[in-house]
């Protein structure tokens, strides 16, 4: 069935259309799994890499994938995923090269795939011609740290179209009001910043976490999914406890960039997430 927006022509089969994370949620739910998300930096080491990471990532138990876009001044992005993108940026990633990519994966696995991107790569680009590149290369969502949800309104909406889910963030000093309309704008998931600051690893993982994840779930139905931190199965198992989904970060990255130029390093970074996924849902 050739492509057509939401609203043009007649309305398609919902299952061929269908958010492939909401999919995943839906699924997990009735299985009463919590997801895993697993993040990467497209283009670190390599593009060819990172296509062989996440089709490995599919197979290790992976539910969804974020794929970092290089940016030369990221918002919120500690050390570890900075120099990432610096590593990545030096081998002439770009976007389009990016979207390429998935289109290229989207013949091997069709897991859940969520583009994380500071906003000036996307403005670049043009909000309304970025959102259909993604829909056509099977691109599922969009993360963007430095655009909130009432700046976002026109790229919501383009994306909306192309049932792309746009993803907001909640953080532990964000007040009622502002997690009342956060959660309200998001789709797909809602994104809790498990710590003030930066990314990056921490050796232990706050109990008020799960109070704080408690919180946001008063105000909203959807998933709600814990970044930020979390590096060691049972900060994995602890957080899971609460969140619907974990997010692992900046410890993949760091795995990445220690076995760089290994003939194994595929093999070694998704037998590490492996270790993740199985504590997740014990």
């Amino acid at each position: 069935m050739p492509f057509r927006p939401r609203g043009q022509g007649h309305e398609p089969d919902l299952a061929v259309y269908m958010n492939r994370i909401e999919q995943k949620f839906q699924s997990l739910k009735t299985q009463k799994r919590k997801a895993f998300i697993a993040f990467i930096t497209a283009g670190d080491p390599d593009l060819k890499t990172t296509e062989d990471l996440v089709v490995a990532f599919d197979k290790a138990g992976v539910d969804i994938i974020e794929l970092g876009i290089p940016f030369s001044d990221p918002l919120a992005d500690g050390p570890i995923i900075q120099a990432s993108y610096h590593r990545a940026l030096k081998k002439g990633t770009t976007v389009k090269k990016i979207i390429e990519k998935v289109k290229r994966l989207r013949l091997k696995t069709s897991i859940p795939i969520a583009l994380m991107s500071s906003y000036n790569p996307i403005l670049q680009f043009g909000e309304a011609t970025f959102a259909l590149a993604c829909r056509q290369a099977g691109i599922d969502g969009l993360i963007i740290p430095d655009l909130p949800p009432e700046e976002a309104y026109h790229l919501r909406k383009v994306a909306a179209i192309y049932d792309i889910a746009t993803i907001f963030f909640v953080a532990p000093t964000t007040q009622d009001a502002r997690i009342r309309a956060n959660t309200k704008a998001s789709s797909g998931f809602v994104y809790y910043v498990s710590l003030t600051g930066i990314t990056g690893t921490q050796k232990a993982v706050a109990q008020s976490v799960v109070k704080q994840i408690k919180q946001i779930k008063r105000f909203t139905q959807k998933p709600v999914c814990a970044g930020f931190g979390i590096s060691t199965p049972q900060q994995v198992k602890d957080i899971g406890r609460a969140a619907d989904g974990v997010i692992v970060g900046s410890a993949i990255v760091k795995n990445i960039e220690a076995l760089r130029g290994q003939k194994n390093l595929v093999y070694k970074v998704s037998s590490y997430v492996s270790s993740l996924v199985k504590s997740l849902n014990k």
